[in-house]
């Protein structure tokens, strides 16, 4: 076949008219064009600054019945670990328990009257740090602060009073989020919770509502063939998709300092099995659901497993393995360790090329369900 007859061909081809009208279609709809610009900022802003996992300065209460230069330093110590606000004195333990189930208290420390006789006598002196356990997260970070407050202290206090060095000296590094911050974790896996909500979203309506406005019926008696319709509604959206991966990763470096530390280049062509996979759970929804509204339950059914179990906030590993086996199946899965890897690691292909691979599989078995499902008829 000749390169010119190649062309002809192709510039035939019953795609391109689908693809042009869902352009115009897009342009037209209002509603889905804003919030294909608007939903990238609000989701990163609202992801960015409110999700935050390095739970700090909680609100302590002080019952230091010993009163001494030991007692108060302490509190000195404790208060400068950044875990706990010292925001009262109090004189006994009721106001404690008044404080911490009214909610306005997290936290008490308890200081004993013979603390300061014990640490005199060589004594091993003891203090009490009474944590609400209520959230599991606040409480874990108050006993953690705590017990290296400790340790601060009695070191300082080995090597004032008894001249002693300590013997072990852990020194931690930590790699490429050196600060623990919140974001750096949460921002990069915001591309992947949006891609999955808008594409999944947006697509799975797409069928639905050339059937609702009566407009299948206009596709039927064209000669357009299910995989020329098909492929007309998915490529705006793998465009829509790297738009708003583009806004999400700009606004994160701009607002947050976000790194890129890998190849971007790389990145997007990574992201590719991603979104056709993300198009192709919308696609197998619009083939199964009557209406835009059933579209829309059954999407955001699709979509809370995939901020739960995927391992956007919480670690996987935590999991029970029931859940484990369920977010194997979940794209968003493979799709966060590429973006964490290439962004915040730097790391390849070498290292990506198997969840990759895994995008990859459940892609083309969507894809290939859905095209099996669908049928160019009204019912």
């Amino acid at each position: 076949m000749s390169a010119f007859s190649f062309g002809v061909r192709m510039r035939e081809w019953r795609f391109w008219p689908m693809l042009w009208k869902e352009f115009i279609q897009m342009r037209r709809d209002r509603i889905t064009f804003a919030m294909i610009l608007l939903l990238p900022a609000i989701q990163l802003a609202l992801f960015g600054y409110a999700i935050q996992t390095d739970v700090r300065h909680l609100k302590t209460v002080v019952l230091d019945e010993s009163r001494t230069p030991e007692s108060r330093a302490l509190v000195t110590v404790i208060a400068n670990t950044g875990n706990f606000d010292v925001i009262a004195q109090v004189s006994n333990r009721d106001a404690i328990r008044e404080g911490i189930e009214s909610g306005e208290v997290t936290a008490a420390l308890v200081i004993p009257p013979d603390y300061a006789r014990d640490i005199v006598r060589g004594r091993t002196a003891t203090a009490q740090m009474i944590v609400d356990a209520a959230d599991p997260q606040s409480s874990a970070a108050a006993i953690s602060g705590a017990q290296l407050a400790a340790q601060a202290r009695s070191t300082q206090l080995l090597g004032e009073r008894f001249r002693l060095v300590v013997p072990i000296e852990m020194r931690v590094r930590p790699w490429y989020n050196p600060s623990q911050r919140s974001a750096t974790f949460i921002v990069p896996g915001v591309i992947g919770i949006l891609l999955t909500i808008t594409l999944t979203l947006i697509t799975s309506t797409a069928i639905v509502r050339e059937r609702e406005r009566g407009t299948l019926e206009q596709l039927i008696v064209t000669p357009i063939g299910k995989a020329s319709l098909m492929l007309g509604k998915l490529v705006p959206f793998v465009l829509v998709g790297y738009v708003q991966m583009t806004v999400v990763m700009v606004l994160g470096k701009l607002l947050f300092g976000i790194p890129i530390r890998g190849s971007l280049p790389l990145l997007y062509v990574l992201t590719v099995p991603f979104i056709v996979a993300s198009l192709g759970v919308g696609l197998l929804i619009s083939t199964v659901a009557r209406s835009q509204a059933q579209a829309m339950q059954l999407s955001f059914f699709f979509m809370l497993p995939n901020i739960l179990l995927s391992g956007y906030i919480f670690p996987r590993m935590a999991m029970p393995l029931p859940a484990q086996w369920i977010g194997l199946a979940l794209p968003l899965t493979y799709f966060l360790k590429v973006l964490r890897g290439v962004l915040l690691k730097g790391i390849g292909i070498d290292q990506l090329w198997r969840p990759t691979a895994s995008m990859t599989l459940i892609a083309v078995l969507l894809l290939v369900v859905s095209v099996r499902r669908f049928t160019k008829t009204i019912e």
